[in-house]
């Protein structure tokens, strides 16, 4: 059996991807297919005695969509760039040729009489010229995404756009040539088919670059991995490709960069910051036979690394694999109108056809353009302009309304599915914590002017990050010089001030040099239990000073958790010990702490809760929460966080405030229940007008009229959002 992946281009819905896993699993030789509708890839599992490649992508092409080999990251995006462009020129020629007959409709209503509109903007072959293209050229689109929705067996709102839109352009051709010989102008319908697919070509160009934004989280991971090493092989130091280096080869790096590839330090001692990948802010100190993890930063010392790791075993495409996942698990939401469309349409059809023949046979016997006009009536009133506007002018207004506020929905089903959240789960650091370890306590036993200097000036040669916090809590210390100074690895660093000897480092190192008295233990405890790192400094042998060091949470986190607390399930996720994680869950008022979490852990976590009926917002900021953020119903990403979770997540704050997250929550409130109210009022003129137009009390272009009405109250019920909101 023979396993490959390609990419295909042309889903638009979760049913092009059902249909074309369908046909593909109907075929023989194929043992499995699944198809990945966010990332646009196939993956089959074939034998290639019985089909080949090029056979299951002419299967494919047969159904209406394309297949190719994979691509690399420069021509996916420039083949993603080039869709989204030609998407958006579509709709800005349609809305060029639409403003012309959209004008025209101020020619309808007597009371817009003193509007003057120009004899050619009435003239039929004029309008006619202008309508085409956009019906037939533009709007081809609607046409297939009908054909396949009803080959499908089902009927989405390209049936509703394409029967619509079609009714009224073919209706106004019969009425220029049939009315071509009578006084004053025709009523024509050519700008309702034009307006509608504007508008609609308007949500697909939005759409489409919504669902762009979904693979650039893959695109940025996959980025962070080193491109090349130097190698000790065979006697030799080379530098070689990452595809070139094998398991047991020996890598060097320098201070200062990447480890290239999973592996086990062999030579050297340094303090790696591993924050990219676990989030958490203090680098860990390493050593001979420690672990290290590809793409990580080696900070301090030049090491050798044997490669343990290559390829899809790295722990990095191990979290591009679980975001590819999340990314394909992720639920398509579907949206209401969507929803009722199966019955909504083959309803309309049914009853303007049932009211052609009655009038056809029964009520004006033989007369056609009597029954015509009746069956063209229903269509019209049945025409989705309102039941199309309902959602995407509620998530616009709503949506508009949150960016002012600093919170971006990347797309609407974002915007519609946090209205269902019960459950919200928060990394701590950078997300609950500021992300930067400080000074928060500290205990001098020695009642000397300079102990801050002695701390500082020593502190000041090493690189280590609490190294950083200890420097700027004493920014207004002098720094002495230091001599025979010398670092501890993975314990301290020591030298000598002022002809002191003066040694730094955590407590049971410290025990090395002088005793802990029981007061001092017992600070040492309280620290350790508020969740702080601790250090002392001796002088002489003698402790003089006590540390706490910690990642601070933030100043609105108390209040916001509190406030989300009583009508949300709260948990935190931490990469810290159960200590630290336990001490900031106390402080902040929330009982559910697990730590202790790694990368790929956090979306089982997700996982787990979703299956007991959770639907999760998942809030992080840092690379290890992409697979969680992706997993989750919803995932939020601080606005001060990395790219990649910025990208995985469907909502970002852009300010990094938590405050947003409340926020975020109402808007959702708000938008779904203006949505409910669109959508009534659209189904009202719909339920309302359909009969009144088969008993014939509706012209074509009262019919128009009223869907004219239907849409500017869906409008302005929308606009009412924004003050709501505020």
């Amino acid at each position: 059996m023979t396993k490959e992946t390609f990419k295909i281009s042309g889903m638009d819905c979760a049913a092009c991807a059902t249909r074309i896993e369908r046909t593909l699993n109907r075929e023989a030789g194929i043992e499995s297919a699944n198809v990945n509708l966010v990332m646009e890839k196939g993956t089959v599992q074939y034998d290639p005695s019985q089909i080949s490649q090029k056979e299951i992508f002419e299967r494919i092409e047969k159904i209406g969509f394309q297949a190719h080999p994979i691509e690399t990251q420069q021509q996916t995006r420039e083949r993603k760039q080039r869709e989204l462009k030609h998407q958006k020129n579509k709709f800005i020629i349609s809305l060029i040729l639409s403003l012309p007959l959209l004008y025209t409709m101020f020619a309808h209503f007597s009371f817009l009489s003193f509007v003057p509109v120009p004899d050619l903007l009435m003239n039929p072959w004029f309008q006619l010229i202008l309508a085409t293209p956009v019906q037939f050229v533009l709007g081809w689109q609607f046409y297939v995404g009908a054909y396949q929705s009803l080959t499908n067996k089902s009927a989405n709102m390209d049936v509703l756009v394409a029967m619509g839109t079609s009714a009224a352009y073919f209706y106004s051709i019969y009425l220029m040539f049939t009315h071509s010989h009578g006084a004053g102008h025709v009523p024509l319908y050519f700008e309702t088919s034009a307006v509608l697919i504007t508008l609609i070509l308007l949500g697909k160009y939005f759409e489409k670059r919504a669902k762009g934004h979904a693979s650039d989280a893959i695109e940025k991971l996959a980025a962070l991995q080193v491109k090349d090493a130097e190698v000790e092989r065979d006697g030799q130091i080379q530098r070689m490709s990452i595809e070139e280096i094998q398991v047991g080869d020996v890598v060097r790096v320098r201070s200062g960069e990447q480890i290239p590839l999973d592996g086990t330090i062999v030579e050297g001692w340094s303090t790696v910051d591993e924050s990219m990948l676990t989030g958490e802010s203090i680098p860990i100190d390493k050593v001979v036979g420690d672990s290290v993890i590809g793409s990580t930063l080696n900070q301090q010392n030049f090491i050798k690394v044997r490669v343990t790791h290559t390829g899809e075993d790295l722990v990095l495409n191990q979290i591009i694999q679980v975001v590819e996942e999340a990314q394909g698990d992720k639920p398509q939401i579907q949206r209401l109108a969507d929803k009722v469309s199966n019955i909504f349409v083959p309803t309309v059809i049914a009853i303007a056809f049932v009211a052609f023949l009655i009038w056809y046979f029964i009520l004006t016997p033989f007369e056609l353009s009597q029954a015509l006009e009746i069956f063209i009536a229903v269509i019209v009133i049945a025409c989705p302009c309102a039941l199309g506007l309902a959602t995407p002018t509620s998530i616009m207004v709503g949506s508009g309304r949150a960016a002012e506020a600093g919170i971006l929905f990347k797309t609407a089903e974002s915007l519609e599915q946090t209205h269902h959240i019960n459950t919200i789960v928060f990394d701590k650091t950078g997300t609950l914590t500021v992300g930067q370890p400080k000074v928060i306590a500290e205990h001098r036993l020695i009642d000397d002017a300079v102990i801050g200097r002695y701390i500082k000036s020593l502190e000041a040669q090493s690189e280590h990050p609490l190294s950083k916090a200890v420097v700027d809590y004493y920014k207004d210390e002098m720094i002495l010089p230091v001599e025979a100074y010398k670092t501890h690895t993975g314990s301290g660093i020591s030298g000598y001030i002022d002809n002191h000897h003066i040694v730094v480092g955590a407590i049971p190192f410290i025990t090395q040099y002088a005793t802990i008295e029981a007061d001092v233990q017992r600070q040492v405890e309280t620290l350790q239990t508020s969740g702080a790192t601790v250090i002392a400094m001796t002088v002489d042998d003698q402790v003089g000073l006590v540390l706490g060091i910690r990642d601070e949470p933030k100043q609105e986190a108390k209040e916001v958790l509190a406030a989300l607390k009583s009508h949300y399930e709260l948990i935190m996720l931490s990469g810290d010990s159960e200590t630290t994680a336990r001490a900031i869950g106390r402080e902040l008022g929330v009982n559910n702490v697990i730590a202790g979490v790694k990368p790929d852990e956090k979306a089982q976590v997700v996982s787990d809760l979703q299956q007991k009926d959770h639907q999760v917002m998942m809030v992080g900021d840092g690379v290890n929460d992409a697979p969680a953020l992706m997993k989750s119903d919803i995932g939020v990403a601080m606005g001060s966080g990395s790219d990649i979770a910025l990208e995985s997540a469907d909502i970002a704050l852009v300010k990094g405030n938590l405050k947003h997250i409340p926020e975020s929550l109402k808007l959702s409130h708000l938008t779904i229940r203006n949505i409910k109210q669109n959508l009534f009022f659209a189904f009202c003129y719909n339920m309302i007008g359909i009969p009144f137009a088969a008993m014939g009390f509706l012209a074509p272009w009262i019919a128009g009229t009223a869907m004219a009405f239907s849409s500017v109250s869906v409008v302005l019920n929308a606009l009412r959002l924004k003050h709501i909101a505020k």
